[in-house]
């Protein structure tokens, strides 16, 4: 696929041709493409879910022209991209921020990440599906997952681009996960099927969204199929 160079003196467009379709790993996919004009920022944005503000490797994904995000493979016209004003973009994306303490109201998302080798995917949980409280059931998995953040406070992961959120992770220890296993029955009845994959978790990360953080806004996805 050819390149396009845009240096100092020819900026970025304010539009970049992009195609997508769902991906299909190992096949040959018959799925509709999908034609869409993104911002530059917003092509950054998908990125750096997957390479995080490494200056490097995200130039060389623009000259690639190609970015699997969200189960879609994303493809352009690969181009390089004038450093100064790479780091103009990234300047406009949040930096990771030990200092933001845990605020367990911005949490909207679970990981339970697997202790086993080779390590399962993480198992997310909206922090709404175990905090609904049920009829005569006074605490619920979110109040137990509480407790352990007050006897074992949570540590700053970092910022993560994909969720445009910070991350906090709580360690668990055998006794921690055995008191977190036997709360799974107290989670609504659709849930408690997922939560078992607590008893051979190392840890629980804790997402929270920066209201200062949203994704660029994309059009819709159903428009120019070919």
């Amino acid at each position: 696929m050819p390149q396009v160079r845009y240096d100092a003196g020819m900026p970025l467009p304010d539009a970049i041709p992009v195609r997508y379709t769902e991906e299909e790993a190992g096949y040959i996919t018959t799925r509709p493409v999908v034609r869409q004009s993104f911002r530059p920022d917003q092509l950054l944005d998908m990125v750096l879910s997957v390479t995080g503000k490494d200056a490097k490797r995200i130039r060389q994904i623009f000259r690639s022209g190609t970015v699997v995000f969200h189960f879609y493979r994303y493809w352009w016209t690969g181009f390089d991209i004038d450093e100064g004003e790479l780091a103009g973009l990234l300047a406009r994306f949040p930096d990771p921020d030990p200092s933001r303490e845990f605020r367990e109201a911005d949490c909207t998302l679970i990981a339970i990440e697997s202790g086993q080798m080779p390590p399962r995917p993480a198992v997310e949980i909206p922090r709404d599906a175990v905090s609904r409280r049920g009829f005569f059931r006074r605490k619920t998995f979110w109040d137990a997952l509480l407790a352990e953040v007050a006897s074992a406070p949570v540590a700053y992961q970092g910022y993560s681009f994909g969720y445009h959120a910070d991350l906090y992770r709580l360690e668990l220890t055998p006794e921690s996960r055995a008191r977190l296993a036997g709360t799974t029955s107290i989670a609504p009845r659709e849930m408690r099927r997922e939560l078992q994959a607590i008893s051979d978790a190392a840890r629980v990360v804790f997402v929270c969204p920066r209201p200062s953080a949203q994704a660029p806004r994309r059009g819709s996805q159903a428009s120019n199929r070919m």
